[in-house]
């Protein structure tokens, strides 16, 4: 790795949890030259802009979440304990976050909405294969006879995900831990009674 990219490297680290934990608006070029010990020109002569450093943070940020999440799915064999791996990631995730901030895809799509084009569009890239993997691993626990042969893969991924998400915007509100992990608990009950081929 060259002297250059293992100063933007650095700058991305330090200004990840700085736009996940204040957004973008609240994240300034100051903000990020303090984090970093770097002056303006230090910034401007490894990134063309503001939005270049927020879009890369983002990656950072998401892609440690992915990498956290992805060592304990695949440390697991079967498409139901690959599930219960995901359940059991989240509970007690807003007093202990994987990344500093939280969820950065959570922060990041009510961040961008409308305002922030190119963070909108990370965060779409990143929802999507949030929700594929879903699929994925509920499509592997019917191959191997766990789950029912009709279950709504596309439906129920999408619902897994709105629960988890949902549940940690309201965790965070509420300043209450227990609304998610009551929400975590029902996702496996709902996976224990409705998912799994023995149920009536």
């Amino acid at each position: 790795m060259t002297k250059s990219e293992k100063t933007k490297e650095f700058i991305i680290a330090k200004a990840a949890p700085l736009f996940n934990k204040k957004g973008y608006a609240g994240t300034s070029m100051s903000d990020i030259m303090k984090a970093t010990g770097l002056a303006k020109g230090g910034l401007y002569g490894n990134f063309e802009s503001k939005d270049e450093i927020a879009a890369l943070a983002f990656e950072y940020s998401y892609n440690q979440l992915k990498d956290d999440i992805g060592q304990k799915i695949r440390a697991k064999k079967t498409g139901v304990d690959k599930l219960l791996v995901i359940l059991q990631y989240y509970k007690n995730y807003t007093v202990s976050p994987t990344v500093d901030g939280g969820c950065p895809l959570l922060n990041t799509a009510v961040d961008a909405d409308d305002a922030y084009p190119f963070l909108k569009k990370k965060a779409r890239q990143a929802l999507q294969e949030m929700i594929g993997s879903l699929q994925h691993i509920l499509k592997m626990g019917i191959q191997e006879g766990a789950f029912r042969s009709d279950l709504n893969v596309k439906k129920e991924a999408e619902l897994i995900f709105a629960q988890i998400e949902g549940g940690i915007m309201m965790a965070k509100v509420l300043d209450d831990v227990t609304v998610l992990n009551r929400l975590l608990e029902n996702l496996k009950n709902r996976m224990e009674t409705e998912y799994m081929n023995n149920a009536e």
